[in-house]
């Protein structure tokens, strides 16, 4: 092994320095230099990695190398060596100064210890993210499997750090721990169940900040601002902040609006209320007036045509309506909604988009727009919603039906 632990010392004595002020120059000039050399050593070795990987990954057939490189595998493992470097050559630099040579090596061992976890976190993601293209394993529970993986690791990792900065051999400290185990869950309850809803909410990405949620348990609605190991704060669309236990997040059910933003639209489900004393079958003549509707003309002109052979093919008497196959007033209102919010500007054509009729209730029966627009914020979302319906309302007169009013004026 290289000796340079007074490499600069005998030179520093030799120009007049005093031995204390040498042995500090020359610890200093290590240090540096060390350093220097390090971090020279982590980005040769990255780029080189890198280069690597990605050549190989552009030369093989599966993806999964190519998910290495996505999940910073190869950066994660070119740290090693430099690590290897410092761990080396540390206990010469402060060879001078044992207290400092204690802290310093302990704080590689802890860094090694965290840069092995993050390599194999990094190595199960790959797994994951390569596993979960494969069809067979798509509705496999992998993301659990994962986890309790990691926090098996992170425990390990965790009391080998603990075990590092006390002093105490890894297997003692275990026993100890575990002979407490009892009191240190009764007193860090609320903080352990934190630490492990942290953990799942940050591996299953359950919440991120930014994310709108609806927790109806808390009164919350709004985007969430903060996630904290205790905590996770939401503001409220009326500016209020509601505060939400972490592992409320893993042991209750809330709504995450996050899919809905991804998705290129936000869901419009409004129904209105036909009174069903006024659906009827049209006559010729209720035909001809609806045809002046733009939206229906070529609907009720084809329809008309098919209906007309049908009941001459079948010898219906059309002298009383209900013979045959018929038209209703009700079912071309709701072609003409369909047509409607078909050819709407702020509708995403893209996603589900129907008319339906609801089951009938005491009041009447519920014609529903379901669809998505394209404008996710919420004051445009409303006003398309408003935009719409306003249309609807003032269209209903000219099927001859009416909407379903509570008339509390009435007596009986």
């Amino acid at each position: 092994m290289l000796n340079i632990k007074h490499l600069l010392y005998n030179f520093l004595i030799d120009k007049g320095l005093s031995e204390n002020t040498a042995k500090y120059l020359n610890m200093l000039g290590l240090l540096l230099a060390l350093i220097v050399i390090a971090f020279i050593v982590d980005y040769i070795t990255k780029r080189v990695l890198w280069r690597f990987s990605s050549s190989v990954a552009k030369r093989t057939k599966t993806n999964f190398d190519n998910i290495l490189i996505a999940n910073k595998l190869p950066r994660n493992v070119a740290h090693i060596i430099p690590l290897l470097i410092l761990i080396e050559f540390v206990p010469q630099v402060f060879s001078d100064f044992e207290v400092a040579q204690n802290i310093i090596e302990k704080t590689l061992k802890v860094i090694t210890i965290l840069l092995t976890l993050q390599i194999i976190r990094s190595l199960l993601s790959s797994v994951k993210d390569y596993l979960k293209t494969l069809a067979r394993y798509k509705d496999k529970p992998i993301d659990s499997y994962v986890q309790v993986f990691m926090i098996f690791a992170w425990l390990l990792g965790l009391f080998s750090i603990l075990a590092i900065v006390t002093g105490v051999s890894f297997l003692k400290f275990a026993t100890t721990l575990g002979a407490a185990s009892a009191v240190i869950i009764l007193i860090f309850k609320d903080t352990i169940l934190g630490f492990v809803a942290s953990i799942q909410v940050s591996i299953n990405d359950m919440v991120r900040i930014g994310d709108w949620i609806t927790f109806e348990k808390y009164g919350a609605d709004g985007d969430v601002t903060e996630i904290n190991l205790a905590t996770v704060k939401v503001q409220n669309w009326d500016k209020t902040i509601t505060t939400i236990p972490t592992y409320a997040l893993i042991s209750d059910s809330f709504k995450n609006w996050r899919g809905m933003m991804a998705s290129g639209g936000r869901r419009i489900k409004r129904s209105v209320i036909i009174k069903v004393s006024t659906i009827k079958f049209l006559n010729a003549e209720d035909i001809e007036k609806l045809k002046k509707i733009q939206l229906v003309t070529d609907y009720l002109e084809r329809k008309d045509v098919e209906l007309s052979k049908f009941n001459e093919a079948h010898g219906a008497d059309k002298s009383v309506l209900i013979n045959g196959v018929n038209l209703t007033n009700f079912g071309v209102f709701r072609k003409y909604l369909q047509t409607y919010i078909e050819s709407h500007s702020a509708i995403n054509k893209d996603m589900t988009l129907m008319v339906r009729q609801l089951e009938p209730t005491a009041q009447g029966i519920p014609m529903e727009i379901y669809a998505f627009s394209k404008d996710q914020r919420w004051v445009n979302y409303e006003f398309i919603i408003g935009d719409i319906f306003d249309h609807v309302l003032a269209a209903v007169k000219y099927f001859d039906l009416e909407i379903y009013e509570l008339d509390l004026g009435k007596k009986s």
